[in-house]
């Protein structure tokens, strides 16, 4: 029999899952929940960023956290002690979430009440860039010690994601690690990523990132239109704060409209 079949299985699943990922977000749509899946390598200060989060906005906002793990519940727990609903999610040797997965994570933790639902995800690079989970925003945490060229390793988590955090900022001067080309490299990969150099172990950075999450949840002041830098919540351009010759790392987008972008001032 000389005729056959070619089938991208590949190409199949993506499908599928990006259709299932529609309905899990016009679900959420719906019930007025923001879902947001936020993507690190193991050990870059997910579960310590969060926590930092729950503190500063759990009066706020009303708040639940899916955790994903291989196994393990340490994370889970450490989230429910911070006074917020919270579920573990074994992915049973899969290395990423799926929208299937996350809707299931979503029936159990029960989002009617909710106004705010972070899926924390596998600990990877790669593989949960690859699928769409029905989240309205994917954000990512850096790393200092992890180094300046993982935009160029590693590009499609960079390029999906509307936000990236820079952690671990209080050992910068440990560490070689070149904020100026970690931020060339990401906006090269994706113009208009949102920046937040933040240390969750300081809070230096923090009252930026919750701000700007509080204001996603709530729907954008203004339309995003290029590469912009978030990190004490003042518009660079407006205000002669920033000495001459200097490089600027906290640039926000200005609540106005003035569309300030990162440059040397």
């Amino acid at each position: 029999m000389d005729t056959y079949k070619i089938i991208e299985v590949k190409e199949s699943v993506f499908a599928d899952n990006d259709r299932e990922a529609a309905r899990v977000r016009e679900a959420l749509k719906q019930k007025g929940t923001f879902l947001l899946n936020l993507m690190s390598s193991p050990g870059s200060g997910k579960t310590t960023t969060l926590l930092r989060t729950i503190e500063a906005l759990k009066d706020e906002l009303r708040m639940g956290v899916m955790e994903a793990d291989i196994d393990s519940d340490v994370d889970a727990a450490a989230i429910a002690g911070a006074g917020v609903r919270s579920i573990q999610l074994h992915t049973g040797g899969m290395c990423h979430l799926d929208a299937g997965m996350t809707e299931q994570g979503l029936r159990e933790i029960g989002t009617d009440d909710l106004d705010l639902v972070v899926l924390e995800n596998v600990g990877n690079l790669v593989c949960p860039a690859e699928f769409d989970t029905g989240a309205v925003k994917n954000a990512m945490i850096l790393s200092v010690p992890e180094g300046h060229d993982k935009p160029l390793k590693y590009p499609l988590i960079f390029t999906v994601c509307d936000v990236l955090l820079i952690n671990k900022t209080d050992v910068l001067p440990y560490f070689d690690f070149d904020m100026d080309k970690v931020i060339e490299y990401a906006h090269r990969r994706n113009p208009k990523l949102e920046i937040f150099p933040v240390s969750a172990k300081t809070g230096e950075g923090m009252d930026a990132w919750c701000e700007g999450l509080a204001g996603m949840t709530k729907g954008p002041a203004v339309k995003a239109t290029g590469p912009f830098l978030f990190m004490n919540g003042v518009c660079r351009s407006k205000v002669g704060l920033v000495n001459p010759g200097a490089l600027v790392y906290n640039i926000m987008y200005c609540q106005n409209g003035c569309g300030m972008q990162r440059r040397r001032t």
